[in-house]
């Protein structure tokens, strides 16, 4: 059982993110400000970004994070294409649409914890 770590603001949405890393099998760990990513990062083995809001800051942030031996996965609004170019300029393993993580969170959990 891994520690996944999602920083995903909207507690509705987040909600639906922890239900996925739960289904997955993994210990979530839902946070919505950035000081709490940072506290609870080093514990984590995959940290999940909402990039819906606030993208540029969100990106800038975590690509600034010591994220070793962390994998990355950020999901972003489908209409904003920019947002994926950036995120993974910045580093982000995997970055994906907001429908895509409803619909295949949990595979996508297993998945990038199963490549680190």
């Amino acid at each position: 059982m891994a520690r996944v770590l999602a920083f995903v603001p909207d507690l509705l949405f987040g909600s639906r993110v922890v239900e996925a890393i739960q289904a997955a099998g993994h210990e979530p760990v839902l946070a919505g400000d950035l000081e709490t990513v940072r506290r609870e990062l080093p514990a984590a083995e995959l940290l999940i970004v909402d990039l819906t809001d606030d993208a540029a800051a969100r990106t800038a942030a975590v690509a600034a994070l010591p994220r070793a031996g962390i994998s990355t996965l950020g999901f972003y609004s489908h209409v904003e294409a920019e947002v994926r170019r950036e995120a993974e300029e910045a580093g982000f393993d995997l970055v994906i649409p907001r429908s895509r993580m409803a619909r295949e969170g949990s595979a996508l959990v297993s998945r990038l914890l199963s490549a680190a």
